[in-house]
């Protein structure tokens, strides 16, 4: 009886601490899950608890995005110098880069094409003309397929981009990968009707993508 007593007061907290994480992250807008109390909600090894809408270009404007992920976001922005320097040396934020994953990839594959390696080598060498902090790469997928095949299928595109820029010289530690899989379609509900068909395949074909951002300062 006490240990029956003893769970249903544990899960009771549980839920009122989500239910006052919730309520505080949805008045503070954070991409981090926030507390009544205002504060980031960590877990025992210390990291913090990211929501849904979190991604390393909105955690270098978030907050509490440097108590975070200061590996993920330009050290200008986590370490400030005097203003002179910071003006000289401004974090940049290159425009996002969506490449059609069909350029890159053939369907249903990971391995990339050789005209799939050209368009990359203009990343790299975008790269190299910064003092580069993040390249962020995140690879995308249609609705063809199993969503946990789709999830795989993004992540090891994702990879795969972030093999060849390392080869370019990129180092492997300023290369961030993330797959979505077939979550964050561009195509509308509805759009491509029917079974899969060479017409629904190349319906979907905007949802075959492969997002990239640069992010470093000037030289």
């Amino acid at each position: 009886m006490k240990k029956s007593l003893i769970h249903t007061v544990m899960a009771f907290v549980a839920i009122t601490l989500g239910f006052c994480a919730s309520f505080a992250q949805a008045q503070t807008n954070s991409v981090y899950v926030i507390d009544a109390r205002g504060e980031v909600v960590t877990s025992g090894a210390g990291l913090c608890w990211r929501t849904g809408f979190w991604t390393p270009a909105a955690a270098a404007t978030d907050a509490n995005g440097c108590k975070c992920d200061k590996d993920l976001i330009a050290k200008d922005v986590c370490e400030p110098k005097a203003a002179k320097d910071v003006a000289s040396k401004a974090p940049v934020f290159g425009p996002k880069i969506t490449l059609s994953a069909d350029a890159l990839f053939d369907f249903n594959k990971a391995t990339l094409r050789a005209e799939g390696k050209a368009k990359l080598n203009d990343v790299a060498a975008r790269s190299s003309s910064l003092t580069l902090e993040v390249v962020i790469v995140v690879g995308h997928a249609d609705r063809i397929g199993g969503a946990a095949y789709n999830q795989k299928l993004s992540e090891k595109r994702a990879a795969a981009i972030k093999d060849y820029l390392v080869s370019k010289g990129i180092p492997a530690n300023r290369v961030y990968t993330e797959g979505k899989g077939s979550k964050q379609p561009v195509t509308k509900p509805g759009q491509c009707k029917g079974p899969k068909s060479a017409k629904v395949i190349a319906c979907l074909q905007p949802d075959r993508r492969v997002d990239i951002e640069i992010i470093g300062t000037q030289k």
